[in-house]
């Protein structure tokens, strides 16, 4: 079998399962634009889609850095996300949405606060496969790329996530509390991400080698450091070298819009980190 061919049927299987999420969440499909036409891996194309089932509202999305693993995305309509939620950060006032990872107890909480509208674990607490989310929320549509993660020196298959948030016509992605390198299938599944939060704790999750390997693939517009801990920050920003423009912000969070992204992809370090 051609190896285009093949890949091509491992988008569909991997597309499969999220168009059936969508299904009984949204009662009907919704196309992703940020996901990756599958027929020439590692190298492959995005594409774009304009679909009818949803109205792409464009506009300014802002991001706040909230502390450890979370950050606060508010969409042009006015959804308010925090990722890696432990209620510990960005719970005031409270998000709609939440994302959370199960690695550590400082990336999710048992107990979240019952006015949070959608709760969107990482992992299945039901273990029987991965958890699916397709879920389309006012402007966002939240999506999510199932990963293992390291426990007691084993492997938990899909045990976290990475979230995506697809709003104002921008791929935004969480790699959580990423603990592997990533795939052809990941990085097909994933698709074009214009902003990336990026873990650099050197170790913890991966090392700093492994994690600026995996952002220099994603080549992301817009970087954002995150989950650091004592890691210095310039031992990151040497081994992303000079592709990378780097900022560093007085001010916790900041407002991007597609026609504002850098023209050079630029680590943004916001206060806090």
């Amino acid at each position: 079998m051609p190896f285009t061919r093949f890949a091509a049927m491992i988008f569909l299987f991997l597309a499969m399962p999220l168009a059936h999420a969508a299904a009984q969440e949204q009662d009907a499909p919704v196309p992703s634009q940020c996901l990756a036409i599958a027929q020439d891996l590692p190298s492959v194309t995005f594409a774009a889609f304009a679909p009818a089932m949803r109205d792409i509202q464009s506009g300014a999305v802002t991001i706040t850095y909230a502390g450890h693993s979370t950050y606060i995305i508010e969409t042009p309509a006015g959804v308010r996300i925090a990722t890696d939620f432990s209620g510990a950060y960005g719970h005031t006032p409270l998000p709609r949405v939440v994302t959370m990872n199960k690695a550590h107890r400082t990336h999710f909480t048992p107990t979240p606060d019952p006015g949070i509208e959608h709760v969107l674990r990482g992992w299945n607490p039901d273990d029987d496969g991965p958890a699916r989310h397709a879920l389309m929320v006012d402007d966002v549509y939240i999506r999510n790329v199932p990963t293992d993660i390291r426990r007691f020196d084993m492997m938990e298959k899909d045990g976290n996530s990475i979230f995506i948030f697809e709003v104002a016509d921008l791929c935004i992605g969480h790699l959580g509390h990423l603990h592997h390198d990533l795939t052809d299938a990941h990085y097909a599944a994933i698709g074009r991400l214009d902003i990336v939060m990026v873990p650099v704790d050197g170790g913890m999750t991966q090392s700093l080698v492994d994690m600026s390997e995996i952002t220099t693939r994603l080549y992301s517009s817009v970087v954002l450091p995150m989950h650091r801990h004592s890691t210095p920050i310039g031992e990151f920003l040497t081994l992303m070298g000079e592709g990378f423009d780097v900022v560093f912000r007085s001010e916790p969070a900041f407002t991007v819009s597609l026609e504002s992204l850098p023209q050079k992809p630029t680590i943004l370090i916001l206060d806090g980190v």
